[in-house]
C-alpha cells in the first residue's frame, strides 16, 4: 500500500506519508531475494530498504564504517554473526548496528526479510581537480 499524496497541504510543510504494507512485503515466496523495497522519497535524510534473503543465503561478513544501522526482523528467521559469536534471528528481532561493528547475516530454513534504516550518505560530487 502506497500513499498516492505526494504534496503538501500548503506548498512548503511535509506531511507523513504511508510508504508500504511491510507485512504484504514479507510474506513473498521463498524465490523472491535482493531489496524488496527501498526508500526513494526526496529531500530524505534516511536509507531504508526491505530485504529478502531466500533459505539458505547469507550476506558475507562486512563492517560499516561510518553509519549506525538498525535492522527489524519482519520474518523468517536467521543468525547474526558478530565477533562475540552467532546471535539467533527470529520475526520481531530489533538491532542496533553501530558503526565500525562487524558482522553477517545468514538466513534460516524459512528465509529472512529485514528493513534497514541508517543516516542517508550524502550523493557524490564530481569536482574540479586542484592544479
Amino acid at each position: 500500500m502506497t500513499s498516492e499524496h505526494t504534496g503538501t497541504p500548503d506548498g512548503g510543510t511535509p506531511l507523513p506519508r504511508i510508504l508500504c504494507d511491510t507485512a504484504a512485503l514479507a510474506a513473498v515466496d521463498d524465490a523472491a531475494a535482493g531489496a524488496l523495497w527501498r526508500l526513494a522519497e526526496s529531500g530524505r535524510q534516511l536509507d531504508a530498504n526491505v530485504v529478502r534473503l531466500p533459505p539458505g543465503h547469507r550476506v558475507d561478513t562486512h563492517r560499516e564504517p561510518d553509519l549506525d544501522v538498525m535492522l527489524l526482523v519482519l520474518s523468517g528467521h536467521g543468525t547474526l554473526t558478530a565477533p562475540d559469536g552467532e546471535h539467533p534471528l527470529p520475526a520481531g528481532t530489533l538491532i542496533w548496528l553501530p558503526h565500525g561493528s562487524t558482522r553477517s547475516l545468514a538466513a534460516g530454513d524459512d528465509g529472512l526479510t529485514y528493513l534497514t534504516v541508517h543516516r542517508r550518505r550524502p550523493g557524490m560530487t564530481i569536482r574540479t581537480r586542484d592544479a
